[in-house]
Parts: C-alpha cells; structure tokens; sequence
C-alpha cells in the first residue's frame, strides 16, 4: 500500500483544501515527502495554537491560498492556475458542539462549500480525482450496537452530523449527474468521498476535542472533565486516516469504475474504545493525569455508540490499520512531550510519517 502511494504523487499536483487544519497540515507535510506539488487553499487556521503555524506549513507548501470555499470563482481560480491531478477536499466546519452553537454556519460551510469545490471541478474541465471528505458522523444512527456500513442511510440527528450526510448526498448528486463513472471518457474525473472521524495525533487542538484535553491535564497533573465517558468512539491516528485518502484517490485514478462512492475508514471493531478506557489509556502512557465523570450536567446530544465497518475498505482497497490503538496514543503523546520540550514540531510530524510508511512497509 504505501509504496503504491510512494510512487503515485511524485511530480503530481495536489489542490488541498482546508490544508490550514488540523488533518490538513500533516497531509502537506506527508505530500511534500512524496515529492507532489502542493497547492493549499483554505481559511486561517482554526485554532491557536495550530500545527499548521507552529510546523510552518506555509513555508513547506508550494502555493498557500487563503480563501473561503464558498468563494466559487476563487476556488476556481486556483484551480486554474494550478491544474491539479489530484484534489482532496478537506475544508469543513469539524466540531459537534459548534453545530449546535452555529447551525446555518456548519450547513453552509459544509454543504454549500462542497458544492462550491465541486462546481469549480466542473468548469475546471481537466483530468483529475477528488476525493471529498466526510465523517463518521454522517450516518443515521439510532446508537444500536453496529458497525455502519457503506450504504446505511445518511443523516444523523445533530446539525454537524446531519451537514456530513447532506454533504455526502450533494458528492452522490454531482457524481450521477456530472462525474458518471461509466461516462468517465467524457469527463475524465473520477470522485469518491471518504468516512472517517475520531482522528487524532500530535497538534490538534480542536476545540472540545479529546486529545488538546487529554494533552493539558496531563502536562498540569490536573483532573479532566468527560462529558460522555461511556461513548465508544473509533479512534485512530491521523496518518492512518491520511493514508486511507491517499490510496483511495490512486486508486480512483486507475480505475474510477470501482472505486467510486463512499468509503469508511477506521480501527479494527476490537479497537474500539470508550472515551473513559482510551483517557485511561492515555493518562497512563504519559505518566500521569486523571478524570472526573461529569455526564450529568447537561450536555447536547452526541451519539452514544459509533464503530465503522472497514470490511470494503479492507476487501477492495487492501487498506487496514497499520497502528493498533496503544501504538497511537503512544504516538500522540510522544508528539506532545517533543513539542512542550521545546523542539520543533515539524521534526516529530516528519519523523512519525517515516515511522507510519516503514511499519506499513513492514506488515
């Protein structure tokens, strides 16, 4: 698998959008050490502090756009100057908890955006994949003890949720009406999108994430507080993610036939972990730390149980989790105490990408 991606990016050109994120920023970095030409476009970046500013992505890309995805004729443009093989559209509104607070904001950033991208490909009119990325959380989900596969039903009850399965229904839309596989010759752009959530790895940040949390009370020695300890949640790193998409758009290229529609990506089901057991997990990989169960105050509505299916992932890409779930705290922790020591942060992402492609080398 991932001699197959080594060779796939080199000398090709890579539009990424939402390269300022969290997801984003170790996107540009792997890219850039496959040898492919990246071009990100993208808001600022969402948090302070971000990877994205602390590893000085914007001096590793090849072009750093900051722009609105909504902004179709400047989402256009870039594409136009750039003519890219590849686009991976990664720019979203990202936090649960936020969709509650901005609803009409998470629909349009994410619906509307993804539209916007997906018209700018169609008046592009040049041979490439798009691989549009999505969540787990898209899925309608009754919190019944499952793994959701590939054509489950869209649309969870929460308005981020509910905005990823929208998103997921205007890919499906524009691929039937402009991007037909079976009319690929014509058109010459084969797209998909990908499903993964509970991503994490060394510098996200995101607010109300688990990691940036889990990261803080461990550096202070301090208690914190899990507002749904009992959720299962299908953790995995972020290279493990990023590595789903880049096979995934290779794949596409070679053969947008098969390899169109909706994949999942994600742990192993033994893997999967509440957010209590994964806290423990983490607390004790670092050395210290502890949490108080704070489910009783009132909180909005987050889905109790969520594992994903790989099985098609598995079956018709060869891709499985290289990094099993104490490998990956492991790696997040390692990351975090290389980044409070003072040390350059970029050193610690380029170093578990490395990692990442010789044990994936080595399995």
């Amino acid at each position: 698998m991932i001699v197959e991606i080594q060779e796939a990016y080199r000398g090709k050109t890579v539009f990424l959008t939402g390269h300022t994120g969290f997801k984003g920023s170790w996107m540009c970095l792997w890219l850039k050490s496959l040898g492919a030409r990246v071009i990100g476009y993208s808001l600022e970046p969402p948090t302070i502090p971000s990877n994205f500013v602390e590893s000085n992505i914007a001096e590793v890309v090849d072009e750093h756009v900051i722009g609105d995805i909504r902004d179709h004729d400047r989402v256009l443009g870039t594409m136009r100057d750039c003519r890219p093989d590849f686009v991976f559209h990664l720019a979203a509104q990202t936090v649960v908890r936020t969709g509650y607070q901005q609803p009409r904001e998470t629909f349009d950033v994410n619906v509307t955006g993804t539209a916007s991208l997906l018209d700018a490909v169609i008046a592009l009119s040049h041979p490439c994949s798009v691989v549009c990325v999505t969540s787990d959380k898209c899925y309608s989900n009754d919190d019944r003890p499952r793994s959701f596969v590939e054509s489950d039903p869209m649309g969870e009850r929460d308005p981020y949720g509910a905005s990823k399965g929208c998103t997921e229904l205007v890919v499906k839309a524009y691929a039937h009406s402009f991007f037909h596989p079976e009319r690929y010759n014509d058109h010459h752009v084969a797209i998909a999108t990908a499903r993964a959530g509970n991503v994490i790895g060394g510098g996200d940040w995101t607010p109300h994430a688990l990691i940036p949390d889990l990261a803080e009370a461990a550096k202070s020695g301090q208690t914190i507080s899990l507002r749904n300890p009992n959720a299962t949640r299908p953790w995995q790193h972020v290279l493990q993610t990023l590595s789903g998409y880049l096979l995934l758009a290779v794949r596409l290229n070679n053969d947008p036939q098969r390899y169109h529609g909706g994949w999942n990506f994600g742990p192993e089901e033994r893997e999967v972990l509440s957010v209590a057991e994964f806290s423990e997990f983490f607390f004790r990989t670092w050395g210290q730390g502890t949490w108080r169960d704070d489910s009783g105050v009132d909180q909005p509505h987050e889905a109790q149980t969520l594992t994903l299916s790989i099985a098609k992932a598995r079956e018709q890409l060869g891709w499985y989790p290289r990094w099993d779930t104490q490998t990956t705290i492991n790696m997040c922790v390692a990351w975090f105490k290389h980044y409070l020591a003072g040390k350059a942060p970029v050193e610690a992402c380029l170093e578990q990408i490395h990692q990442f492609e010789h044990d994936s080398n080595s399995l």
